[in-house]
């Protein structure tokens, strides 16, 4: 008995011991970047009302902290312009907790389905030499555990790590090459996280209170059919893998999904759009967030890719944001391109002219419907970020107009004073115009900079 009544007295201490330590989310760890020139919150647990200090090394100086009745603490720190490395130093009474290798700089959330989650061991183009030349100790990595929850957490799983041929090859390839271009470029540190999951839909990335000011949505949100890869079951991924981050200062987001709602096409804008100003009401900031067009894949139905490629377009009114075209990167067999190198390097030519005011002299996006006119039985169609548009191919193909009872018919189409003109017999009188809008159509115009031209229709 007196054996195990001192084990039942040991374990009460260790409880209280435990309870009583400093406890830092895993967000939090040795070589990760915070964001720098900001007001960055620092969070965590530790026992109610417990004081302790924490000591930030790049200007010096210590905060007194104090944990709330909640046994919550948090507090703002001011970052300075990118440099590092640097230490954190978490002083309480029954532990202290020492975060080494700190880096200041830029921090980008990654995140989507499996062509963001696609590695190099995944098979991409040109590997080996890929893995091979990718050290680069100021890019940092971190990769969030996949979960699912019903309610929003407060922590996920993962740890930061230095970039290396040994721990990119694993990590969300698109992120790295585009961490690599704006890196090279701004010539500062770059956190990424890796926040994906392969076959998830919209839907599951997107807060429930979206649901409830949207019920429409929850009625397209049927259509999506369970598949063996991950759950179906809306705001579940952003419970578990989005809303823990939401305290985490962030740069921006970059995004590739879309394929996973094919099903509920036409409701795919205003669920992007919505999502999209979701999370930033979370991080209460209005970060850019920028994405990739879905590319050509033969899907089920005839025009289900065209219509979530033109719902994509769409969604760059929403300000802040910007989309990069793919469709001349791809094949249609296959929904995941091994050529991710030029996706990154396009979501980082958008970043790094948008956002960092950079390549001001160069064209990042792909030519992008603008509007229409009718000139008797023509249609002049104009393009915004239309310089030296141009057509690979003797034929400009893939343009249809519709008549006035919605019917579609192909169009002849020539390049005339860099707009195109398009005409059909079948429809003498045209009311609208859509460009490569099937499923698996391949688009051959461009501009000057090589970019293709957007799937659109001008409904």
């Amino acid at each position: 008995m007196n054996l195990r009544f001192n084990l039942m007295i040991l374990c009460l201490l260790v409880t209280t011991f435990a309870k009583a330590e400093i406890t830092l989310p895993k967000i939090f760890s040795n070589e990760m970047v915070l964001q720098r020139e900001s007001d960055v919150l620092l969070y965590g647990w530790a026992d109610p009302n417990e004081e302790f200090t924490i000591y930030t090394s790049w200007n010096d100086e210590s905060l007194a902290v104090k944990t709330g009745n909640d046994a919550k603490w948090e507090i703002n720190v001011k970052t300075p312009a990118a440099g590092g490395p640097f230490q954190i130093i978490f002083k309480g009474k029954q532990n202290e907790i020492t975060l080494k290798d700190i880096l200041i700089g830029e921090v980008w959330l990654c995140s989507g389905q499996s062509n963001m989650e696609w590695s190099a061991n995944s098979k991409i183009a040109n590997r080996d030499f890929e893995v091979d030349n990718a050290n680069y100790p100021n890019i940092r990595l971190f990769t969030v555990a996949k979960r699912t929850a019903e309610y929003p957490q407060e922590d996920v799983a993962g740890t930061w790590v230095a970039c290396s041929p040994e721990t990119m090859q694993d990590f969300s390839a698109v992120a790295y090459f585009f961490a690599r271009k704006v890196q090279k470029e701004l010539n500062i540190p770059i956190g990424l996280i890796d926040n994906a999951w392969g076959a998830s839909s919209a839907e599951v990335w997107t807060p429930e209170s979206v649901f409830e000011a949207h019920p429409e949505l929850v009625e397209a949100h049927k259509k999506i059919e369970p598949n063996k890869w991950v759950t179906v079951e809306k705001s579940s991924l952003y419970n578990g893998m989005v809303a823990p981050l939401t305290k985490f200062k962030i740069g921006g987001t970059i995004w590739y999904q879309g394929e996973s709602n094919t099903a509920n096409a036409k409701s795919y804008q205003k669920l992007f759009t919505n999502m999209i100003t979701s999370w930033r009401a979370e991080w209460k900031d209005d970060f850019p967030f920028y994405y990739v067009q879905i590319a050509p894949f033969k899907y089920d139905h005839e025009f289900a890719g065209g219509i979530v490629r033109d719902q994509q377009r769409r969604v760059m009114s929403l300000e802040n944001t910007a989309m990069a075209m793919t469709s001349d990167i791809c094949t249609i067999e296959d929904i995941h391109p091994l050529n991710k190198q030029d996706v990154g390097l396009r979501l980082a030519n958008i970043a790094l002219k948008n956002h960092y005011g950079l390549l001001q002299d160069q064209e990042v996006y792909g030519p992008l419907y603008d509007s229409f006119e009718v000139d008797g039985n023509q249609l002049k169609v104009k393009f915004s970020n239309a310089d030296g548009l141009n057509n690979k191919g003797k034929k400009i193909t893939l343009f249809e107009v519709s008549n006035a009872v919605g019917e579609w018919f192909p169009a002849k189409a020539k390049l005339k004073n860099n707009e195109i003109v398009v005409s059909s017999k079948e429809a003498k009188n045209p009311t609208g115009v859509r460009y490569a809008f099937k499923s698996t159509d391949v688009g051959t115009l461009f501009n000057a900079a090589g970019l293709p031209a957007s799937t659109f229709v001008s409904e």
